[in-house]
């Protein structure tokens, strides 16, 4: 049976701190939210966001995801 990306259903959201700063909150079904900082511009966290996505839906493809890097020790 196929494992699903544990980030697969995730989803994001922009949130501002008071110092004008900005992060994303990452919910994954049934886990606590996370927030990942420091991003200067709401278009960085944006940016993040979508490059997390891109990176999420490759890792998802057939032998994608934990792939080992580096040689294999036999």
């Amino acid at each position: 049976m196929p494992k699903t990306h544990p980030h697969a259903e995730a989803t994001y959201r922009v949130i501002t701190f008071e110092d004008g700063s900005f992060g994303v909150e990452v919910a994954i079904p049934e886990s606590h939210p996370t927030t990942v900082r420091s991003f200067a511009t709401e278009a960085d966290a944006e940016a993040w966001i979508a490059d997390h996505r891109r990176r999420v839906e490759s890792q998802a493809q057939p032998g994608g995801w934990f792939r080992r890097s580096g040689n294999r020790r036999t």
